[in-house]
């Protein structure tokens, strides 16, 4: 289960626009997971799309431990 993300952190521009990005990403993988069978163009694409959605993921991890590190140390 995942921790909850924080107000501040929502606030933060840069955390939106991964958040989107990533959703973007999500929902395209969907629509190929619903494809019986993948050209080899779309199988590149899904996992090029795979590995961007786990950078994506990662920095907004990154962000929500700088951000939690800031208000515990104030």
């Amino acid at each position: 289960m995942q921790d909850p993300v924080s107000p501040t952190i929502v606030d933060n521009d840069e955390y939106r626009q991964l958040e989107a990005q990533h959703h973007v990403y999500e929902s395209r993988l969907g629509e190929l997971a619903d494809k019986a069978v993948l050209s080899d163009e779309e199988q590149v694409e899904e996992l090029t799309l795979k590995k961007k959605k786990l950078q994506i993921k990662d920095r907004m991890q990154e962000l929500t431990r700088r951000v939690r590190g800031v208000t515990a140390n104030p």
